[in-house]
């Protein structure tokens, strides 16, 4: 009788026992089901319960990041990198607190395959959840932007979007031509001007969702370090203003084919300025015709004399002196051109004959005439 009543407490214990652990596992089930979603259906039974158990009873170690005033830092996931590896490597660089924690947490949700190839930025501060999630996508929170030698406005405008800046080339040129207020000027910009030659060339990082204003105000940060004081200087030596100066650095720009000639091309405009003679450059008509649909460009390349003769404040075939502004974004080196030009007595330069893209300067028309190319 004693041993009847043995076996059934054993069994009513056991049976408490398997309860109490049915509703604590079921509780933890939950829990993992609350905190992270529910199992991938790519797990069979055991793993739900395996790893589910697991997750709910460690929540608490995925949630808390490993290091709350941690930096930010680069991490790149390699082309098939496998999923193990990518692990070790956060792990190793103290980016999550536990590799087997994390990787039962990525098999469980089923983000194990979904890991992409790419740049991150990541930090300590995240918890294994928000970097799970952030591995997800690659798309950077920066865009390049590229600003070539001789643009004009509308040619920056048009490589927008192609760079993934969300601003349009619309709202860009309107901001441009007539910079409203919040952009950052730059020291000696004149009073209702454009911004056309005062953005530079280069490469840029730019805020993926940059506005207008932060996007000109991106491009226009470094002017003022990178026009030097030198730079400047030189301008005045040559009796030009800031904005002059950048106006026929710009003009260089178009004009040379070749760096090496930008002083020399440099030294003509200025003789001819000096001397009050009309500088007669083919990109200030280029840049007053526009764009060319013919030639699909706005750089029109080859001018008749109705163009030469075309009413614009910018053909200097036609007005005396600079034209009112820039008309392309220059190069420091096309500055330095103007600010330190290569001293001469030439008055014309043309295109040399052999294709090269080099020129042939003289000092009097007629020897400009006598270098012009034999008709074929």
């Amino acid at each position: 009788m004693k041993s009847n009543f043995g076996c059934f407490l054993i069994l009513g214990v056991f049976a408490i026992l398997v309860f109490v652990a049915f509703i604590a596992g079921s509780a933890l089930l939950a829990r993992a089901e609350g905190a992270f979603g529910p199992p991938s259906s790519t797990l069979n039974v055991f793993q739900r319960l395996r790893i589910g158990l697991e997750l709910g009873f460690r929540a608490d170690a995925l949630l808390r990041p490993a290091d709350p005033n941690a930096a930010p830092v680069r991490f790149d996931i390699g082309l098939d990198e496998p999923t193990s590896q990518i692990v070790s490597r956060l792990w190793f660089a103290d980016l999550i607190r536990e590799g087997n924690l994390f990787s039962n947490y990525l098999f469980y949700t089923g983000l194990d395959t979904q890991l992409l190839a790419g740049s991150y930025e990541l930090s300590a501060s995240m918890n294994s959840v928000e970097i799970a999630a952030a591995l997800l996508d690659p798309t950077p929170e920066t865009v390049t932007l590229v600003i070539l030698p001789g643009w004009r406005l509308e040619e920056i405008a048009a490589a927008l979007p192609s760079a993934g800046v969300q601003v349009t080339p619309e709202e860009f040129l309107l901001a441009a031509w007539d910079p409203p207020a919040g952009v950052v000027l730059p020291a000696g910009f004149p009073a209702d001007s454009s911004l056309e030659g005062y953005l530079r060339p280069g490469s840029y990082e730019i805020d993926r969702e940059a506005d207008v204003i932060g996007l000109l105000n991106a491009l226009l940060l470094t002017f003022d370090s990178t026009v030097s004081a030198e730079v400047r200087a030189g301008f005045e030596q040559q009796g030009l203003t800031l904005h002059q100066g950048l106006t026929l650095a710009s003009i260089v720009e178009r004009e040379a084919v070749n760096e090496e000639e930008m002083p020399l091309i440099a030294s003509v405009f200025l003789n001819r300025l000096d001397a009050g003679i009309k500088l007669e450059a083919d990109p200030t008509v280029q840049y007053a015709l526009g764009y060319d649909e013919v030639g699909g460009t706005w750089w029109k390349t080859s001018l008749s004399s109705t163009d030469l003769a075309v009413g614009s404040q910018y053909n200097t075939y036609q007005i005396a002196g600079l034209p009112p502004g820039p008309i392309a974004a220059s190069t420091a080196m096309a500055q330095e051109a103007v600010a330190f030009p290569e001293s001469s007595s030439y008055f014309f330069f043309q295109a040399a004959c052999d294709g090269s893209g080099r020129h042939i300067f003289s000092v009097t028309y007629e020897e400009h005439i006598a270098n012009n190319c034999p008709q074929n």
